[in-house]
């Protein structure tokens, strides 16, 4: 039977700079005026406890003084990221496989997916950017205990008999889960990101066994 390679989608499989990390900034600056920049929002991230993109802003915002309900914030944020259908930020992501990369991935192994998107959320960019099959997809609504924890991980690595699973990711968070699940983790990280050194640092000691630039070079790395 074939491995399992599990992926995260933000900042994995799809680049999000434009799209969630934009809805993070405009939405926090809708309630307070103030736009933070992006490494601001990768200095939260690498917190850790902050893979919930609804739950990142409400503290940016609160932390500024506003004061705001969080259903109010999610409302605010899903309307700037789905827009009408026609102008949301989520039609700004950049789906960051090269053409055959997955393609030739599925040949050996099974992919599946562990994401803080929602479910719907993540099979919307799926079918707008590939034909790839990705089964099991594990969203955020379908765990009772988000990332950093491993129960989404365990779920999909228990969808095949042997166990035999990789996870994929970019953040402290997911290296946690791996790292809970008992999952060897392989972290993705752009050689751009403006704090490159730190979230290479956090991830290693978080237990990946790699850390690679982008999935196009995963291949070679699973031989």
């Amino acid at each position: 039977m074939k491995d399992l390679i599990v992926f995260d989608m933000d900042g994995v499989l799809v680049d999000v700079a434009e799209s969630y990390r934009a809805t993070i900034q405009a939405t926090v600056h809708h309630f307070t005026g103030y736009e933070p920049s992006r490494i601001e929002i990768q200095d939260w991230k690498n917190r850790g406890g902050y893979n919930d993109d609804w739950k990142l802003s409400y503290e940016f915002i609160t932390g500024l003084g506003g004061d705001v309900r969080f259903d109010e914030v999610v409302t605010r944020f899903q309307e700037i990221f789905h827009g009408d259908g026609s102008n949301g930020l989520i039609l700004k992501e950049r789906w960051i496989a090269q053409p055959g990369t997955l393609e030739s991935l599925a040949e050996r192994h099974i992919l599946g997916i562990f994401t803080g998107r929602l479910n719907w959320e993540a099979k919307l960019t799926l079918d707008r950017f590939t034909s790839v099959n990705f089964d099991p997809i594990m969203g955020v609504d379908n765990v009772e205990i988000p990332k950093p924890h491993p129960e989404g991980l365990i779920k999909i690595r228990e969808s095949v008999p042997h166990g035999r699973c990789w996870y994929i990711g970019d953040t402290v968070d997911d290296a946690r889960a791996g790292k809970a699940a008992g999952v060897p983790f392989i972290g993705i990280v752009e050689p751009h990101n403006s704090r490159y050194d730190e979230v290479v640092r956090l991830l290693r000691e978080h237990g990946a066994v790699a850390i690679l630039p982008d999935i196009n070079t995963l291949e070679q790395s699973l031989v």
